[in-house]
């Protein structure tokens, strides 16, 4: 099914995006893609990224979504890595990183639209590169493609590169039973129906916000796609289309509620039936906060690239489990590991090993250091997200097992020092990390973003956290930063943020 796409004043029908999509898809094979072949995106929301999706969904390649901040370096690993013989990109971004585009691969360019270049502050273009050719001229040389589908490939993500190179997730092609299932696990998370009216502005070269378009598409539903987030702007939108449901990240909830409370009065928002949430763990505060204010719909998935969607949560179930992200869904296996592969007592904590069946098995593209056998036992796959279960099987998710600080041969979890530092007025954005300790072996940092004309100190960070955690959770060093390095999903590049104390000391994170 094709859904209906709203951007900026355009309405863009199922039929004309069916038609512009077929179009793109015979053009994709006048280009040589065939099934199981890729071609990478490096657009913002706008409709011909929707377009290129759905095109190579009917053709049956895979489709690579690169981050539209990658310079050349990045943007050649991925294209090179991934194997695409087409990218697709917003012709402004083309200088950044037409050095490491690689030879053979065929560049299409979309020219932004005017809400764009106004919400990005873009500057005026600059000529094509020889040989480059624009989108909506290039989709008018082709008749809508004939014939049955494909089997669909659908996304292959890069996975953010935390630690080493980023690693393309390869899903085999699902068949009519997975796809069904697949669909209803879509339909638990997301609440999309046909009748939705869905906004979104979360950036589309992440799993969980691709994975929302394909949803709406199967559900037929109306989709309002904003090129990206504003606050303000977001609950102007939802009053002005009545929306019913929405993607949003902890990241976009922690701005909501810093709005004026004024702002937040002015708006009716009573029109919101679903609002959908995964990428990273939203911290109880903040989920409690949008309840009150939102009401009953605020709802939680843990998910990843790899292991699909494991478990959901309602803001009902959640009010009684609270920071709890839901039980199992679709049929998950899910279980809690210690180091030695032993399943662990309820309440304690270990590796969060899981297995969605409702998704085909995945492979690491080009995988020749054995990443993908290593996450694996008795057919379940870990991240290295550490948790535990209830006796109820709720999983509570404590932190990643590369976040987790030992010092003095204590386990600490900087989720947990977050949650409570992200509650001291003042503090914008925080992240708490590990750093080399030569009596500990390691301490623990804490790197704060103030909030505009807020003044901190060290001193009054540490004795707000001493008045709500126990000593030895108390950071030893606090840093302040105008701007944490965070993705637009809300996932922290701390990486960035040890490497200069472990580099200083002459360790290896």
């Amino acid at each position: 099914m094709f859904l209906t796409l709203l951007f900026d004043d355009a309405v863009v029908t199922p039929a004309q995006l069916r038609d512009r999509a077929l179009r793109a898809a015979a053009g994709f094979a006048a280009c040589g893609v065939g099934e199981g072949d890729v071609i990478a995106v490096m657009l913002r929301n706008e409709p011909a990224a929707v377009e290129a999706i759905l095109a190579a969904r009917h053709a049956g390649a895979y489709w690579c979504g690169l981050n539209w901040h990658f310079k050349a370096a990045e943007a050649r690993w991925v294209l090179e890595d991934s194997g695409a013989k087409l990218l697709v990109v917003h012709a402004d971004l083309l200088a950044q990183i037409a050095d490491g585009i690689p030879a053979g691969v065929k560049v299409l360019a979309v020219r932004p639209r005017p809400l764009t270049v106004r919400q990005y502050k873009l500057q005026p273009e600059t000529a094509l590169p020889q040989g480059v050719q624009m989108w909506d001229a290039w989709l008018q040389g082709f008749a809508p493609a004939q014939g049955e589908m494909k089997r669909a490939r659908g996304f292959m993500p890069y996975t953010s590169g935390t630690t080493g190179r980023p690693k393309g997730v390869k899903r085999a092609p699902s068949d009519a039973a997975l796809a069904a299932a697949t669909a209803a696990i879509g339909r638990a998370v997301f609440g999309i129906g046909p009748d939705a009216r869905a906004l979104l502005c979360a950036p589309l070269y992440h799993s969980a916000p691709a994975s929302y378009i394909n949803f709406c598409a199967q559900a037929g539903a109306t989709l309002r796609l904003e090129p990206r987030f504003d606050a303000q702007r977001l609950l102007e939108l939802v009053e002005r289309d009545r929306s019913t449901h929405l993607y949003l990240v902890p990241t976009m909830y922690q701005r909501l509620l810093r709005l004026p409370d004024a702002q937040r009065a002015a708006h009716d928002i009573g029109s919101v039936r679903f609002v959908a949430s995964t990428g990273s763990p939203c911290p109880p505060q903040v989920k409690k906060a949008m309840i009150d204010w939102w009401g009953p719909v605020i709802n939680e998935a843990y998910a990843s690239s790899e292991t699909g969607y494991v478990t959901f949560i309602g803001s009902g179930e959640w009010l009684a489990h609270p920071g709890s992200v839901g039980r199992a869904v679709g049929g998950a296996l899910l279980k809690i590991l210690d180091d030695d592969g032993n399943e662990v007592p309820a309440g304690t904590t270990g590796l969060i090993y899981a297995r969605q069946p409702a998704y085909p098995d995945f492979v690491y593209a080009n995988d020749t250091s054995g990443a993908r056998a290593a996450m694996e036992r008795d057919g379940l796959v870990t991240l290295g997200d550490m948790g535990y279960l209830d006796a109820e099987g709720y999983l509570y998710i404590c932190d990643r097992k590369s976040d987790m600080v030992i010092s003095g041969g204590v386990n600490i979890y900087p989720a947990e020092i977050e949650a409570a530092l992200s509650m001291l007025p003042g503090v914008a954005d925080c992240a708490v990390f590990g750093i080399p300790d030569e009596e500990w072996g390691e301490a623990l940092a804490a790197a704060v973003q103030p909030r505009p004309g807020a003044v901190l100190s060290q001193d009054d960070v540490k004795a707000f956290l001493r008045e709500h955690l126990a000593g030895y959770k108390v950071p030893k060093l606090v840093e302040f930063h105008a701007q944490l390095p965070r993705e637009d999903t809300g996932k922290i590049f701390k990486r960035k943020l040890r490497a200069p104390h472990w580099e200083k000391a002459g360790r290896a994170i």
